[in-house]
């Protein structure tokens, strides 16, 4: 058996193709500055401890709470990423002018994003960077996805989806999604009956800002394949804060989350905690 100590980050992922399949996902835990490759793991023993300390995953500061998937509270009150609008995007502070950090905004935000329909718990509508693909899907433990608007920037791709999710789900029930592989979809289809039904509000858009500024996107469904050998028929979330042991047989990644024979944890929501991990 073999350990590393160090401050757990979001899992690494790629996803490589197949012949004539789904692109398969590959993960690798994030411990300090170890890469531990996890899909050679699946069926074996893993094990992680938490040790106590959190470190902020900005400033590196040590905190007694983490805040926003590992922050601590002052980098919460002051870095742009951390903002609302990271989560709400129509309410973009660098459109209103109120970005605490400009050129963060203009790197990450003013740039060209796309906004998607993908199937997680079923089908959701949600928007990433063009580099965030398919990095965002994956993290979501999307099976399928599609890009179907490109816009020029963050704010806009925001106001596109609000007009979608009052037609559709914006959110990933991710009890479900851990359940098993949600019902194939035809996104292309979907996509065809949510512009519809959105055509008034999309309209808007394209009269405020301009044609060019949301275009619409004619590109194959990506489906994705995680490696995943057994789904809980019920989903016990593990919780560092409670039990500081994580253990068990590994018996699947999807999402950012490790599928245990004892339960289920999210890696994403404890960023910045130190562990011990032992494979």
């Amino acid at each position: 058996m073999s350990t590393f100590e160090g401050n757990l980050q979001k899992m690494v992922a790629t996803a490589e193709p197949t012949t004539g399949g789904p692109l398969q996902v590959f993960f690798q835990l994030a411990v300090g500055e170890e890469r531990i490759d996890l899909n050679r793991r699946i069926g074996q023993s893993l094990s992680l401890t938490y040790r106590g300390t959190i470190n902020c995953v900005a400033c590196g500061r040590e905190t007694r709470k983490s805040f926003n998937q590992g922050y601590c509270f002052p980098c919460v009150q002051r870095l742009a990423e951390c903002d609302i609008c990271i989560v709400r995007p129509e309410k973009c502070h660098y459109a209103a002018g109120t970005c605490r950090e400009p050129a963060w905004g203009e790197v990450h935000c003013m740039q060209g994003h796309y906004v998607y329909l993908s199937n997680t718990s079923g089908l959701k509508v949600g928007i990433t960077r063009g580099t965030q693909i398919p990095t965002r899907w994956i993290d979501q433990g999307a099976t399928q996805a599609l890009p179907i608007f490109r816009t020029a920037n963050r704010h806009l791709a925001g106001l596109v989806e609000v007009a979608l999710k009052e037609h559709v789900a914006d959110r990933t029930d991710w009890r479900k999604m851990l359940k098993g592989e949600a019902e194939p979809l035809d996104l292309a289809a979907e996509r065809a009956t949510l512009v519809a039904l959105a055509a008034e509000a999309l309209e808007g858009i394209w009269g405020g800002f301009g044609e060019e500024s949301v275009m619409a996107v004619e590109v194959p469904q990506v489906e994705l394949r995680f490696p995943v050998e057994s789904y809980p028929a019920k989903v016990k979330a593990l919780n560092f804060d409670k039990d500081p042991v994580v253990a068990g047989t590994l018996l699947g990644i999807k999402g950012q989350y490790l599928i245990f024979d004892t339960g289920v944890i999210n890696i994403r929501k404890y960023g910045g905690y130190l562990v011990e991990a032992a494979v």
